[in-house]
């Protein structure tokens, strides 16, 4: 075994920490609200040609194989399925659940716009519907306010808000949630606490009200689950700690044969 298969082996093993990173962080966030799990996709690296398929022999035939030698893998990317999750009863009547592939559209205090499919929706202390948070108090868009004396809150599946009030047997519509939808959501920047961000692989965000271009629906009472499944992950985790001992043991065996092949020459 040559320093070229130990090196090869070491890229394995490292693969194979960014793997378990993944899948450890996916196990972490199993009851986050909205979570996407996370996938880790890997390539080989280049190769060492030491006989180009094709070539000619002798009598002037072309050889069908070829002989590369590869030299090991690396990380491609970090890939997020957005199969939707499971819905949660929560009876509050602030919580919806995005049935499709929307998100709702906050604003930060700075006044930028990220995004969230979090949808555990809270009050400030204007009335304001706010993304939940006990850090930052992230304003819903388009901005919602909620009448102080109201009673009850209606969330309709196309998004509209309406309240009761007292002496008011009617319900009245003060505001109309908005979803945003990107031609390759997974290109979107991660930035935690439920938030993503544009980027220009993302495309830009289109507006949409709730069921109108196929933006999805909201539902109201419903919180929805992180679609990560466990056993899938269990499974995932034993397999990459199985690669990663394979790994090492091809490096223990060559870094063995290495020393042998030393002595046999220092004799």
């Amino acid at each position: 075994m040559t320093i070229q298969a130990l090196y090869s082996a070491a890229t394995g093993m490292n693969a194979m920490e960014t793997k378990l990173d993944v899948i450890s962080n996916n196990l972490a966030n199993i009851e986050t609200t909205g979570y996407k799990r996370d996938r880790a996709n890997f390539e080989d690296l280049f190769y060492r040609q030491e006989k180009l398929p094709g070539e000619q022999d002798a009598a002037g035939r072309y050889a069908p194989l070829g002989i590369a030698i590869g030299l090991g893998v690396r990380n491609q990317s970090i890939q997020s399925d957005f199969v939707q999750g499971a819905f949660k009863t929560t009876g509050n009547q602030l919580d919806i659940a995005l049935n499709g592939p929307g998100f709702l559209q906050v604003t930060n205090p700075d006044g930028t716009r990220v995004y969230s499919r979090a949808g555990n929706l809270s009050e400030n202390a204007n009335g304001q519907l706010v993304i939940g948070s006990a850090s930052t108090g992230r304003l819903l868009e388009p901005v919602i306010q909620i009448p102080n004396d109201a009673t009850a809150i209606v969330i309709s599946p196309e998004g509209q808000i309406s309240v009761q009030q007292p002496g008011n047997n009617q319900l009245q519509n003060v505001g109309q949630i908005q979803l945003a939808t990107f031609i390759n959501p997974q290109g979107l920047l991660k930035l935690g606490e439920n938030l993503y961000q544009e980027t220009d692989a993302s495309g830009p965000a289109t507006q949409n009200n709730p069921g109108q271009n196929g933006t999805g629906t909201v539902q109201q009472n419903m919180l929805e689950a992180s679609n990560v499944e466990p056993a899938n992950e269990l499974i995932d985790m034993i397999t990459t700690q199985r690669a990663y001992e394979l790994n090492s043991k091809a490096i223990q065996t060559g870094d063995e044969l290495m020393q042998l092949v030393a002595e046999l020459k220092r004799s």
